[in-house]
């Protein structure tokens, strides 16, 4: 099935994409994407070393505390 996976955290967005998901494998892998494009744009967003090393230490799962996976049919 085909869907939009949106990962949002206190109203902003931080991850949405269109993804086949049709069982675990399909599901973790979507999850997988997201989890590095979040990081990635973390990385992409630091102004100074300090704060990309700061991100690069970062672990994704702290930012993602409180945040909502919403999937929704496409």
């Amino acid at each position: 099935m085909k869907v939009r996976l949106e990962v949002v955290k206190a109203g902003h967005l931080l991850h949405e994409g269109s993804y086949e998901i049709n069982d675990k494998a399909s599901f973790a892998a979507a999850c997988a994407q997201a989890w590095a494009a979040i990081h990635e744009r973390c990385m992409a967003e630091a102004t100074s070393v300090g704060q990309l090393m700061d991100t690069i230490n970062e672990n994704v799962l702290e930012a993602l505390i409180g945040a909502e996976i919403k999937l929704k049919s496409l």
